[in-house]
């Protein structure tokens, strides 16, 4: 008896379990819109895009580790340590010039870079659980940023004509390019997100780092070198933490060793509304960069609105939950 096929029907369910993260996002620009006049105006887009370049950077790193069933907690101290040890290259090494400040922003990043493999080493190798691990790596790490500022604030010296390098550095974290506005620590985030999208979605590495974190023993099973993988995705965390950390020196002209306390847990956050799930196995590039923004809004609109902060932190839980609920049917 010969049998028809059917095509799937409509389900409300399905529909908004799949796209919960875009619908949350869509749902806060509308009610944005309504409630500041001064949402869609071009200053405080382009505000949103600046801030959230770091942010960006950490979620994406998140989001490698979450995928491997991992989880990292010391991304914000790393950020800390980068900016850091960018500045105090510049200054207190006096590299001043462009050739200078080009150096200390790549000792950031190999910085950030290393405390990523120190992670990856302990959790794959040592065997030891991760949210210990760069818990502990975090409280090293800004007690160390605290030992080399002595807990004080670093100022990039901006002198046009003495400091040369140190006043571009400052100058390209606070503007844009002169066609779109769009701010070129932005432009340099996109372009990592872009290069992420790909890697993820049409390359080996994405695919075997997900059947990793789906079935650790499968994939081992399959002569998948599981440690290395794990290990690349604290790696490549490292690398975005310390990107972001020298994107922020650059942006405030400051560093300071409290920089990016929280960020770890928002760029989670941002992971887990995008539907990535902390089982493993599951995480998108651009669900991840849904999530960013859809904190980023929540933080904006109350911001323009004059709410204080801890307001805020409740709204931001609320939403949290919410996207969560609405992704558990995804596993069932």
């Amino acid at each position: 008896m010969e049998q028809r096929l059917q095509a799937p029907s409509f389900s409300t369910k399905r529909f908004l379990t799949n796209n919960s993260a875009y619908l949350i996002l869509i749902g806060l620009i509308v009610v944005s819109s309504i409630l500041s006049p001064v949402f869609f105006s071009l200053q405080n887009i382009m505000n949103i895009f600046r801030q959230q370049s770091p942010a960006m950077l950490l979620a994406l790193g998140a989001m490698l580790v979450i995928i491997t069933a991992g989880i990292d907690l010391s991304s914000g101290a790393m950020l800390a340590i980068s900016n850091v040890f960018v500045a105090y290259f510049i200054t207190n090494l006096s590299f001043y010039t462009p050739s200078g400040v080009f150096l200390s922003i790549v000792m950031g990043i190999v910085i950030g870079t290393a405390f990523g493999c120190l992670n990856g080493v302990i959790v794959t190798y040592l065997k030891m659980p991760s949210f210990i691990v760069t818990l502990a790596t975090a409280t090293i790490v800004r007690g160390i940023a605290y030992v080399i500022t002595f807990g004080s604030t670093i100022r990039l010296p901006v002198d046009p004509v003495k400091h040369e390098g140190s006043y571009d550095f400052f100058h390209f974290g606070q503007s844009g390019d002169p066609l779109l506005g769009v701010p070129y620590s932005a432009w340099i985030v996109i372009g990592i997100v872009i290069f992420f999208w790909f890697l993820m979605k049409y390359s080996a590495y994405g695919r075997i780092l997900v059947a990793t974190g789906s079935n650790n023993d499968a994939a081992r099973l399959a002569g998948i070198n599981v440690k290395k993988y794990v290990f690349s995705a604290y790696a490549i965390g490292g690398l975005l933490a310390g990107i972001a950390g020298a994107l922020m020196t650059a942006r405030a002209g400051i560093a300071t060793p409290s920089m990016g306390s929280g960020f770890e847990l928002n760029a989670i956050a941002a992971v887990v509304i995008g539907g990535a799930s902390l089982a493993g196995g599951k995480g998108k590039v651009g669900n991840t960069v849904v999530g960013v923004f859809i904190i980023a809004l929540i933080g904006n609109i109350m911001t323009l609105m004059n709410v204080p902060p801890y307001p805020q932190q409740i709204i931001q839980g609320l939403v949290i939950i919410i996207a969560v609920l609405l992704n558990a049917g995804k596993d069932k």
